[in-house]
């Protein structure tokens, strides 16, 4: 059964609101999160400078871009093991690794497009 809310329009709007509330809390109070759109910005403007064409362009910044959004799920994962409990926890710091691990291998995903496609 489907549970109660917004249908139509004003659930579009309304996980829109969602998002929205969801990115300013993630610029606010995570700094990784902060750094990485700022390397996204800087990026972008050499993406489009160094590639040589529309689809080199596109893997420079979807690669960079690719890891503000596993940035944005390991902040997810984060908040969820906070809010369950502050004491350590083997399972509690392995989901947080784990996180920390993607959010890595994106970064090195997209290190490896720009070297590959500069050099």
């Amino acid at each position: 059964m489907a549970k109660p809310g917004k249908t139509g329009v004003a659930r579009v709007f309304a996980a829109m609101k969602y998002s929205y509330q969801g990115l300013t809390a993630q610029w606010r109070y995570e700094a990784a999160f902060r750094q990485e759109v700022i390397l996204l910005l800087v990026a972008i403007p050499f993406a489009f400078w160094l590639g040589e064409t529309r689809l080199e362009q596109a893997f420079m910044v979807f690669s960079v871009a690719l890891v503000v959004i596993v940035e944005t799920f390991n902040s997810s994962v984060e908040a969820v093991v906070d809010r369950i409990s502050d004491e350590h926890h083997e399972l509690s710091g392995r989901a947080k690794d784990l996180g920390s691990a993607a959010v890595m291998l994106s970064l090195f995903l997209a290190a490896f497009v720009w070297v590959m496609l500069l050099f």
